[in-house]
C-alpha cells in the first residue's frame, strides 16, 4: 500500500494507546483531520474517502489520541472559550 495523505495524517496528528476504553469520537477525528489539513497545507479529501481510509487502517484494541499542531488547532477552533 502506498503512503497516502491519510497515513501521513495518522502519523503526524494521532497516536495509539493500548488497552484504553476511550478514543476519539467520529466528529473529533474528522475535525482533527480537517485541522491537520489546514495546518499542513493539504486539501481535505471527501469525507466519504476519509472514512473508507479510516476503516482500512483501524486498529483493534487501540484508542486514538490527538497530538501535535493539528490537535492544538482543533482544540482552539472547537473550544474558543478556552482562549
Amino acid at each position: 500500500m502506498a503512503y497516502s495523505q491519510f497515513d501521513q495524517f495518522l502519523q503526524e496528528a494521532t497516536y495509539r494507546e493500548q488497552g484504553s476504553d476511550s478514543t476519539l469520537d467520529p466528529d473529533s477525528l474528522y475535525g482533527l483531520y480537517t485541522s491537520w489539513c489546514s495546518v499542513s497545507g493539504n486539501t481535505p479529501r471527501a469525507e466519504r474517502a476519509f472514512w473508507a481510509a479510516m476503516r482500512d487502517r483501524a486498529g483493534s484494541g487501540q484508542a486514538l489520541r490527538m497530538k501535535g499542531p493539528a490537535a492544538a488547532d482543533y482544540i482552539l477552533t472547537s473550544y474558543p472559550a478556552l482562549v
